[in-house]
């Protein structure tokens, strides 16, 4: 089973928004994914995407599509 939770870290801890209906000692892996860190790729994405998807040969092709 795969489940994602957003959680809080405070005083060494995570603390999860919700609780997970797991029961007690529960062995679980958890994978770490700072938002900051989402951010920076996001703005990377963003650029590349703009950089390709908004450029005169699409317009070229546009054209062709009409005819």
């Amino acid at each position: 089973m795969t489940t994602t939770v957003e959680a809080i870290y405070e005083q060494g801890k995570l603390r999860l928004s919700k609780p997970l209906a797991l029961p007690e000692n529960a062995h679980v892996r958890v994978t770490i994914e700072c938002d900051t860190e989402h951010e920076a790729w996001m703005k990377l994405s963003e650029a590349s995407l703009l950089k390709t998807w908004d450029n005169d040969a699409d317009d070229v092709y546009n054209e062709l599509l009409k005819k």
